[in-house]
């Protein structure tokens, strides 16, 4: 299979120009003017932004939640990531307390195997420490090629480790070149909250918002960077939402320590008004919630200022009859929405369509840095000679309506329904495939791989 690029505007973390792309078999094999080459196929990419293969660093596929499970599998899931123009996802392995890393990872092998469509890797969330899963941890960066552990510091009970559990982990990840990742936001606190608005008869979707106040957050996500300092451990705060946790990390590089931080669309987009909308508000039930519009302006800022790398999802949809399941009490719903096909055309017509950021930074912080900091790169994340050939081609200029009658994950309400955008996925390519192309998706169950990722010990 070879294909040839021609006259795309490619943009790179670090480059911006006009040129041709030729790709041989799943590689770039040459970048540049004018190129000619014998090929099977050609695509005009006149006046089309040519972009790397989005990676989002955060998804949650057929993941087992609140007694039900998230509604979009690895078919549905990575078909429509695809369909947005992100062609590589990591998702979350959860450890059920109690029992090792490895039977974890059978079962999340099992619900990829033969149904993945774009390519993927996994975190693997730590929900139980001790001696024995030290040694898996090892075993998973040197053998496995996951170098990412999930921590939570919230629901007590089924995912939370302790700090003493935490800096134990960071300190045998350290030596072996992995990177902790966290869930911050102070459990104890957020339990306390919750109790006392159900005894007070608070029970609408508002009440999720105002049982995770900002400092619920800004605490913890202090408290792990503190931590993070004591070990000398790489990390990396998952769906930061808010200016006070944004803080503790700017007060963080102060004493020189570097930190990776993540924020998703839907922080930079949303707002907690939107909770004042009945039980309508519960398809914007989500752990943090929304946070208000000095937020919004906090995070982009902290875009440009570096000290956010990465842009994610935190994808986990549920049906409209699941997040039913409260109802009658907030505390019942369900937490996630969908966002995994949206994620590349919101981040351009809100970040870069109104000047909050450049080309550059948008290829930065939805697929560059995360190759980068997760070990893919320059494998994956770049456009470049011997990368694999994960490519957009992109129109910068189309305007078009998300609804969920016409997006391809596997949810029947859309937590940005009706909202118009500018500028669209036309076409996308995964290892030299065509993957999309005229609003068609050409690839098959199975044709998404899992991607073994290296050991990192330098900072980006």
């Amino acid at each position: 299979m070879s294909i040839l690029i021609k006259n795309g505007h490619i943009v790179t973390a670090s480059e911006d120009f006009i040129a041709d792309i030729y790709i041989e078999g799943e590689k770039i094999k040459a970048i540049g003017k004018n190129l000619s080459y014998d090929v099977a196929t050609t695509i005009d990419a006149t006046d089309k932004l040519i972009f790397p293969g989005g990676i989002d660093p955060h998804v949650h596929l057929d993941m087992p939640f609140m007694g039900t499970y998230s509604s979009d599998n690895y078919e549905t899931g990575t078909l429509a990531a695809l369909f947005g123009g992100t062609t590589t996802v990591i998702d979350f392995i959860l450890q059920t307390q109690g029992d090792t890393l490895h039977n974890a990872l059978k079962t999340w092998k099992k619900k990829a195997k033969g149904n993945a469509i774009g390519d993927y890797s996994y975190h693997m969330a730590v929900t139980d420490f001790n001696n024995d899963v030290a040694k898996e941890v090892v075993q998973f960066i040197e053998e496995e090629g996951i170098t990412s552990f999930k921590t939570f510091m919230a629901y007590k009970g089924a995912l939370m480790i302790d700090d003493g559990q935490m800096v134990q982990l960071m300190k045998v990840v350290k030596k072996h070149g992995g990177i902790v990742t966290v869930h911050a936001t102070n459990g104890d606190m957020i339990d306390s909250l919750v109790s006392k608005n159900r005894e007070a008869g608070n029970l609408s979707p508002l009440y999720h918002y105002l049982s995770q106040p900002e400092v619920t957050e800004a605490e913890a996500s202090a408290r792990f960077l503190d931590m993070l300092h004591y070990t000398g451990c790489r990390g990396y705060i998952v769906h930061m939402t808010c200016e006070g946790a944004l803080n503790a990390v700017r007060k963080a590089t102060l004493r020189n320590q570097k930190a990776y931080v993540e924020t998703c669309t839907q922080y930079l987009v949303l707002d907690a008004s939107l909770y004042e909308k009945g039980f309508e508000a519960a398809k914007w039930v989500m752990s943090p919630p929304l946070r208000e519009k000095k937020d919004q302006n906090a995070l982009w800022s902290g875009i440009n200022q570096g000290l956010i790398q990465t842009v994610g999802t935190d994808h986990c949809p549920f049906l409209w009859e699941q997040k039913e399941m409260g109802k009658d009490d907030f505390s019942k719903i369900p937490n996630g929405h969908p966002a995994i096909e949206h994620r590349m055309e919101l981040l351009y017509s809100e970040g870069v369509r109104t000047g909050k950021i450049s080309l550059s930074k948008f290829v930065e912080v939805s697929a560059t840095n995360a190759a980068k900091i997760f070990g893919m790169y320059p494998q994956k994340g770049t456009l470049a000679i011997g990368s694999d050939a994960d490519i957009i081609i992109f129109d910068p200029n189309k305007q078009h309506t998300i609804s969920a009658t016409t997006h391809h994950m596997n949810c029947d309400y859309s937590g940005y329904e009706g909202k118009e955008i500018i500028g669209k996925t036309e076409t996308v390519l995964l290892r030299g495939k065509i993957a999309i192309a005229d609003d068609s998706c050409l690839l098959t169950s199975g044709d998404g791989k899992f991607v073994k990722r290296k050991a990192v010990t330098e900072n980006i």
